[in-house]
C-alpha cells in the first residue's frame, strides 16, 4: 500500500533501524515513505529522535497513521481523464493553437523556483510586467516536442531531457535562470497528464505538441538581466504535418537576409532568432516556396538550415548534415543520425557543406520537431536553374518529362517511417527516447 498504515508501518521498520545513540535510535531519512511524512515526522528525520527516546517512536508514528487515514479519507480523487476524450476532429487539426484543459507556470523569485500551478486553459492570459526584460531585451527561449498515444495504451514524450538540456544552454548564453532538467521534466509530464483529453489517439496521426517557455520577468530598465523569471509549458493538439505521407516542396535560397551572425545567438533557441525571418519566409511562400534556405552571413557560400529546421542531405552511403556554430542543435537531426548511423547502416557526416556540393546530393530534406522531415523537391537560387532531387526525379526530368509529379527519396521515407513508428510505439525504442507521462521515476 502507497498509504495510510500501511506505509507507515512499513516506515516504522525502516526507522526504527540503525546504530543505537544516547537513548535514541538514529533515523535514515530515506525510509520515509514521503516528503510528507519527513516534514510531519520533525526531528525524528533531523539525525534522531530530537526530544525524545525510541520508546517514544511507535506513538508518533501511531499519531502519523491516523493523521494520514484521515487525509486519504478526506482528500478527493482526481479523475484521470481518457486519452483522446475531446470532442476534436483529430485527422484534421492542422498545425495551429487550440485552447485545452490548462498549462502550467513556473515562478523563479529570490533564488529559488516555486512549486509551480496549473492555471486554466480557458483563461490563458497572464500577467507581465512592463518592464520585464522579455519585452525589452529579448529574454525569451522556447522549446518544442511531443507526446503520443503509443500502441501499448501509453502516453510518452519524445525525448525531453534533450530539450531540458537545449533549454539550459540557451540559458547559460542569455544569462537566464533555466529550470533544472528534473523540473522541466516533470513540468512537461505534468502539463501532459492535464491534457491526456487532448492527446490525439492512437492511429489519428496526431500528437500533443508540447511548448516549454522561459522568460525574463523581472523588471530591467537599463541592460542587464532579469531578477525574476517565469517558466510555462502549454499544449496543443496537432495532427500530422503530413495527410496521407511526406510530400515533397519546393525551397529557395534566401540570399537578401542572414538568419543568424557567426558568433551571434543562432545555435540557441532564442525567441527573437524567428523575427527576423517572418518577412523573408513570407516573401518565400508569396513566390511558391513553402521554406527557405539560409547560408552561412560571412561569405554565402556554406550551407547553414532552413527557416526553422536543420537540413540534410543523402550523397551516395552518407548523411550529410552541416557544421556550424551558427545552428541550432536539432533534437531530430541528432535522433535521425542516430538511426542513418545504427540502423540503416548510413555513414553520418557533420561538416561544413558548401552550396554547390548540394548539386551531388541524392537527396535534400528539412528535419525538425513539427514535420521530422520535409523532403525538397527543389532548390532555387536567384535565376540559376532548379536542383532538383532526389536523383531519380532530375534524371526523370531531363530525359521524359519536365512536368513529372516529385517522389520523396528512399532514404528520407525509410528514415522518417522508423522514427516516427518509434514514436508511437509501433517499432521498439532501443535507444530510450520515450518517457512516460504517468511514470513519475522517468529514466
Amino acid at each position: 500500500k502507497a498509504n495510510g498504515r500501511h506505509a507507515v508501518a512499513w516506515a516504522a521498520v525502516l526507522v526504527l533501524s540503525g546504530a543505537r545513540r544516547g537513548g535514541a535510535y538514529r533515523v535514515t531519512t530515506h525510509a520515509m515513505t514521503s516528503l510528507r511524512h519527513r516534514r510531519r515526522l520533525g526531528g525524528l528525520t533531523t539525525g534522531g529522535l530530537a526530544a525524545g527516546t525510541v520508546e517514544e517512536a511507535p506513538a508518533a508514528l501511531a499519531q502519523l497513521a491516523d493523521e494520514e487515514d484521515k487525509d486519504t479519507r478526506a482528500a478527493p480523487q482526481k479523475m484521470i481523464p481518457a486519452v483522446g476524450s475531446a470532442a476534436l476532429d483529430w485527422p484534421r487539426l492542422g498545425f495551429e493553437y487550440r485552447q485545452t484543459h490548462s498549462f502550467v507556470r513556473y515562478k523563479f523569485r529570490d533564488g529559488a523556483w516555486d512549486d509551480g500551478e496549473e492555471l486554466p486553459g480557458s483563461t490563458p492570459e497572464i500577467p507581465v510586467h512592463i518592464g520585464a526584460t522579455a519585452l525589452h531585451y529579448g529574454q525569451s527561449l522556447f522549446e518544442g516536442l511531443k507526446a503520443f498515444h503509443c500502441k501499448d495504451g501509453k502516453v510518452r514524450l519524445f525525448r525531453p531531457h534533450q530539450n531540458a538540456k537545449r533549454m539550459a544552454r540557451g540559458a547559460e548564453r542569455t544569462l537566464m535562470q533555466a529550470p533544472s532538467e528534473a523540473l522541466f521534466v516533470d513540468a512537461c509530464k505534468r502539463v501532459v497528464r492535464a491534457n491526456l483529453a487532448y492527446v490525439p489517439p492512437y492511429g489519428s496521426g496526431g500528437s500533443l505538441y508540447v511548448r516549454p517557455l522561459l522568460f525574463g520577468s523581472g523588471a530591467r530598465i537599463g541592460l542587464q538581466p532579469a531578477d525574476a523569471y517565469d517558466f510555462i509549458v502549454l499544449t496543443t493538439p496537432v495532427a500530422a504535418y503530413y495527410q496521407g505521407g511526406l510530400s515533397p516542396v519546393k525551397a529557395r535560397v534566401i540570399d537578401e537576409c542572414d538568419r543568424a551572425a557567426p558568433r551571434g545567438v543562432g545555435s540557441v533557441k532564442l525567441a527573437g532568432n524567428y523575427a527576423p525571418d517572418l518577412r523573408p519566409n513570407l516573401e518565400s511562400k508569396k513566390l511558391g516556396y513553402p521554406i527557405g534556405l539560409y547560408l552561412d552571413a560571412e561569405t554565402r557560400t556554406f550551407v547553414e538550415e532552413f527557416s526553422t529546421s536543420n537540413f540534410f542531405g543523402i550523397k551516395e552511403n552518407s548523411y550529410v548534415t552541416p557544421q556550424s556554430s551558427a545552428i541550432l542543435p536539432s533534437i531530430t537531426n541528432d535522433a535521425l543520425m542516430t538511426i542513418a548511423e545504427h540502423k540503416l547502416g548510413l555513414t553520418v557526416e557533420r561538416r561544413p557543406v558548401t552550396f554547390e556540393e548540394v548539386a551531388d546530393f541524392d537527396e535534400v530534406a528539412a528535419c525538425g520537431t513539427a514535420v521530422v522531415i520535409t523532403p525538397v523537391s527543389d532548390l532555387v537560387r536567384d535565376d540559376a536553374a532548379s536542383l532538383v532531387f532526389p536523383k531519380e526525379d532530375r534524371q526523370r526530368r531531363r530525359e521524359e518529362d519536365e512536368s513529372c509529379a516529385p517522389s520523396v527519396g528512399p532514404v528520407s521515407k525509410q528514415l522518417y517511417e522508423y522514427m516516427t513508428e518509434i514514436q508511437t510505439g509501433d517499432r521498439p525504442d532501443d535507444f530510450g527516447w520515450l518517457v512516460d507521462v504517468l511514470d513519475d521515476d522517468g529514466p
